[in-house]
C-alpha cells in the first residue's frame, strides 16, 4: 500500500448531538474503525460537548446567559438523554439495562476503549466560547481544543467523514 493510501485510512466524526443513542453510534463506529488500524478523530461541537464534559460544576460561564444555558444544559456522559423515547429519563435507564444484558459497553467504556485504541477527541473552540466552557471542563482524554479550520484540515485528509 502506498504512503498516500495509508494517510487516507482515517475516519473523522463530527459529534453535534448530545443524545446517548447518537453518541453510542459514534463510538461504535470510532472503535470499529480504530480496531481496523484506521486513524480516528472525533470533533465534539455544540450539544456533543456534553459527551466529553467532566462531571460536576453546574454553573459555568462568564455571563448570566452562559450560566443559564449551562444550568439548562447541565450534562456529562452519565446524564445524556435519548433522541426518542426519553420518557423523563426512564428511556436511557432501560437502554443501559438492555445493553448491559447483551454485554454491550456503556458510553464510559466506549470512551475509554476509544482512547486506548488511539481515537483522538477534540472539543470545538467556538462552541466552548459561546457556552462559556474551558478546556479544564472536559475529560483528560481530549487532545486539545481546535476550531473549524483545524477540523477541516483533519477532515480533508480523511476518506470517511460522518456528521452525527
Amino acid at each position: 500500500m502506498s504512503e498516500q493510501a495509508n494517510s487516507r485510512d482515517s475516519v473523522t466524526i463530527v459529534l453535534f448531538s448530545g443524545d446517548l443513542d447518537k453518541a453510542i453510534a459514534a463510538f461504535v463506529i470510532a472503535t470499529a474503525a480504530a480496531s481496523m488500524c484506521m486513524k480516528v478523530n472525533i470533533f465534539f461541537t455544540f450539544w456533543g460537548l456534553n459527551v466529553i464534559k467532566k462531571k460536576g460544576g453546574l454553573i459555568k460561564g462568564r455571563n448570566w446567559m452562559q450560566k443559564m444555558l449551562n444550568m439548562m444544559n447541565y450534562g456529562h456522559a452519565r446524564r445524556l438523554a435519548l433522541s426518542k423515547m426519553n420518557m423523563l429519563g426512564m428511556g436511557p435507564a432501560m437502554l443501559k439495562a438492555m445493553m448491559a444484558q447483551k454485554k454491550v459497553p456503556g458510553i464510559h467504556e466506549f470512551i475509554s476503549t476509544a482512547h486506548e485504541l488511539g481515537v483522538k477527541f477534540y472539543p470545538c473552540e467556538m462552541s466552548m466560547s459561546v457556552m462559556g466552557l474551558k478546556e479544564e471542563d472536559f475529560l483528560d482524554e481530549c487532545q486539545g481544543v481546535i476550531g473549524a479550520v483545524s477540523y477541516l484540515a483533519i477532515a480533508k485528509e480523511s476518506n470517511v467523514n460522518l456528521f452525527i
